[in-house]
């Protein structure tokens, strides 16, 4: 009997000892196990770190320092640097002279967009236009690669000398079409455009205007030089009454909120073409299909400035000094001039003059004589056509 219980007690002592053992090795087999996984992980990293090639510009690799083992293999980290260019989806060509001045245009980038993302004041959308040599500053293609450090005599690209460069905007055509526009509405109260070549807002305005006296499709884009327009625009000897004109009135105004401006004249023939500028998103000027002037304020006791009730100058805007003589065709909806005339919708619905046009155009209606205000469609004796959408 105690001979059966000892080797029982043996058995299971072995059988003990077994489970013991079988647990050793399987802890011992998973720590191995993570290891091997590691080891293989730092590998791949290392060889992924390979296979990418050379490294982003600036970026620096650097050896971390060997605290394991004299045997153990060294493991590389990159560490970024401050960067003159911001590393790009698309890479940068491996010839390109100088990466520090280079940029790849990515997808949804303009020049406009990369200028601002370069903190270099002298770096501007127009600054890179004239440098790369691009005709159209809409117009840069993904992957294009740029030289985005302007005016340092050098081609970074292929660092080649560059030669004193002509500036596109004056080579582009739109001074000559400056020089034209100045000619064709010299006279008519529109100011003359710098001409230097670039399209800027007043430009586009008077262009605008042009295409309405051509009868060209209106627009406030540029004018391809070289173009069908352009070729209209230069042929040009004077400037023609818009279609849309009542010119059955003996004289007639049309206020085109597209271009912001206003053509005037009498029959068939152009007395005026004045800039203006007209209700703002929310209190546009409503569109007309040839109604009446029909009340006119000289406010003479304000040295002709009107203070509107419902606009006030301290709610319509101080700078603009209020209404200046105006003349209503819809409601409380005036022609007045007004001390600032954007190129944009800026007022609470009327049509802003200069004052100096507003001047012009009272005196040609005949009304320098009137002291008091007058409600007599008949006696301010014009038509008023309002057309046209302003889009952003």
């Amino acid at each position: 009997m105690r001979a059966r219980r000892e080797g029982t007690f043996a058995a299971v002592s072995t059988r003990r000892v077994a489970s013991v053992l079988a647990l050793c090795l399987l802890a011992a087999g998973c720590a191995a196990e993570r290891a091997a996984t590691t080891a293989a992980s730092s590998s791949a990293a290392r060889s992924s770190a390979t296979e990418e090639g050379a490294r982003p510009a600036g970026t620096a690799t650097t050896a971390e320092p060997n605290t394991t083992s004299p045997t153990s293999d060294a493991i590389t980290t990159t560490s970024t640097l401050p960067a003159a260019t911001t590393t790009s989806t698309i890479p940068l060509p491996p010839d390109v002279h100088d990466p520090a001045c280079a940029r790849v245009v990515q997808a949804g980038e303009s020049l406009s967009a990369i200028a601002d993302g370069i903190d270099d004041p002298t770096v501007t959308g127009s600054s890179l236009q004239a440098e790369n040599a691009i005709v159209d500053a809409d117009i840069v293609e993904v992957g294009d690669v740029l030289d985005v450090c302007p005016g340092n005599g050098l081609d970074d690209l292929t660092g080649v000398e560059r030669l004193p460069a002509v500036p596109v905007a004056l080579s582009n055509g739109v001074a000559a079409q400056q020089r034209k526009l100045n000619e064709l509405f010299a006279g008519t109260g529109m100011p003359a455009v710098v001409v230097d070549g670039v399209s800027g807002p007043f430009t586009r305005q008077q262009l605008c205007a042009a295409r309405m006296a051509l009868n060209l499709p209106i627009s406030r884009a540029d004018m391809q030089p070289g173009g069908p327009e352009e070729q209209a625009l230069m042929a040009a000897a004077s400037i023609s009454v818009p279609v849309t004109a009542a010119v059955s009135a003996s004289r007639w105004i049309l206020i085109d909120k597209t271009c912001q401006v206003m053509f005037a004249g009498e029959g068939t023939g152009v007395t005026f073409v004045f800039k203006t500028s007209t209700g703002e998103p929310g209190w546009e000027t409503r569109n007309q299909d040839g109604v009446p002037l029909y009340r006119y304020n000289p406010a003479l006791d304000n040295h002709g400035w009107h203070n509107s009730s419902k606009f006030p100058v301290a709610d319509d805007n101080p700078l603009n000094g209020n209404m200046y003589k105006p003349i209503y065709f819809y409601r409380g909806q005036a022609i007045h001039g007004a001390n600032n005339v954007p190129t944009n919708p800026a007022s609470k619905g009327c049509a802003r003059l200069r004052v100096e046009n507003q001047e012009a155009l009272v005196a040609w209606l005949g009304l320098g004589d009137i002291t008091q205000e007058i409600y007599d469609d008949d006696r301010i004796g014009a038509i008023v056509t309002v057309q046209g959408e302003y889009a952003v």
